[in-house]
């Protein structure tokens, strides 16, 4: 794909949503982390029902970590991998206190070091609570980025790496809220609802499905 088909379709996922955002709900970068940590393997629908229980409760590392581990798992049970998470988030906590005095660090090796926080969370934590262009590849972006061309990989580190330095300056910021919002909804995994696509045109899957 060249980069007039890049900026085509950047251009067109622009003008579709012009500020993109996450559906994660959270106020602060610290509930987006936390949020973040519980996203794996999980749906933000039902990541938002649990952090809709915890945060009335406790939304600050001091008061999770107040709660600690067995204290916590009710509030997350619905979510998948909830004990691990538990423990995860737990000892975050612990550290972002004891070590970056309560606030959500704002460097890579600093939030890769935090339990529960890989790449991809550090990532949407970078591009989301602090404005930088980083662009987190889930499951989404990497199917979009593959089928549609955009950046193609074998791995999300690839794609990652493929999207970073083929995305133009000016969409690199929003760039991960169209791709994950774009494969959410209309280039979906089993049936992509290609009738629907506002990059239809420049996108070069070759079984699209046109109703």
């Amino acid at each position: 794909m060249n980069k007039e088909k890049r900026t085509a379709i950047y251009s067109a996922l622009r003008e579709r949503m012009p500020a993109p955002t996450t559906e994660l709900n959270y106020e602060n970068p610290f509930e987006l982390m936390i949020a973040v940590i519980l996203s794996a393997q999980a749906t933000d629908i039902s990541v938002n029902k649990a952090t809709d229980r915890l945060y009335p409760v406790a939304r600050t590392p001091e008061a999770i970590l107040a709660l600690g581990v067995e204290g916590l798992k009710p509030y997350i049970r619905t979510i998948g991998l909830y004990n691990s998470k538990a423990e995860n988030i737990i000892k975050t906590c612990r550290i972002v206190i004891e070590k970056h005095g309560g606030e959500v660090p704002r460097s890579r090796h600093e939030l890769e070091a935090l339990p529960g926080v890989g790449r991809k969370t550090a990532n949407v934590i970078l591009n989301t609570a602090f404005g930088e262009p980083t662009i987190a590849v889930d499951t989404h972006i990497f199917r979009v980025s593959n089928r549609t061309g955009l950046a193609t990989g074998k791995t999300p580190l690839e794609v990652e790496k493929r999207l970073t330095k083929l995305t133009p300056d000016e969409f690199k910021l929003d760039a991960h809220h169209w791709l994950i919002l774009h494969g959410r909804y209309i280039c979906k995994a089993r049936t992509p609802l290609c009738g629907e696509c506002p990059i239809i045109e420049w996108c070069e899957y070759k079984k699209k499905v046109v109703q």
